[in-house]
């Protein structure tokens, strides 16, 4: 049987950009990116702190250390620039897969710069 999990999160950073006019999704900072495992086109679930608003969309790679959180298209309608939101992704993991798996869980600063990793 496959159970979803949490896979990677990157937690509480601040939104520095909203972009209405573009497509869609959000753009993350590389190295935050993978601290957390979460990749390129990878379907994220974004919780904002402030509003308590809470939405999906795919990530797009920011530049690295540019400490870039841009919510693109009609995410932009879902949080302001110096929100705090929680980002996350989920794996379905099987049995065995559940017994061991760890997930990644990055944490910033107030500059969106990564503190550590649990």
């Amino acid at each position: 049987m496959l159970n979803e999990f949490l896979y990677g999160k990157i937690h509480r950073v601040t939104v520095t950009e909203a972009n209405l006019e573009y497509v869609g999704s959000i753009t993350i900072d590389k190295a935050l990116l993978d601290a957390s495992g979460i990749k390129p086109n990878q379907k994220v679930e974004i919780l904002n702190i402030n509003n308590g608003e809470r939405f999906s969309t795919y990530v797009i790679e920011g530049r690295e250390n540019s400490g870039t959180i841009c919510l693109n298209g009609a995410a932009a309608r879902k949080a302001q620039v110096k929100d705090k939101i929680i980002i996350v992704a989920y794996a379905l993991l099987d049995e065995k897969e559940q017994l061991t798996f760890k997930p990644k869980i990055a944490h910033v600063d107030e500059n969106n710069k990564l503190i550590n990793i649990k």
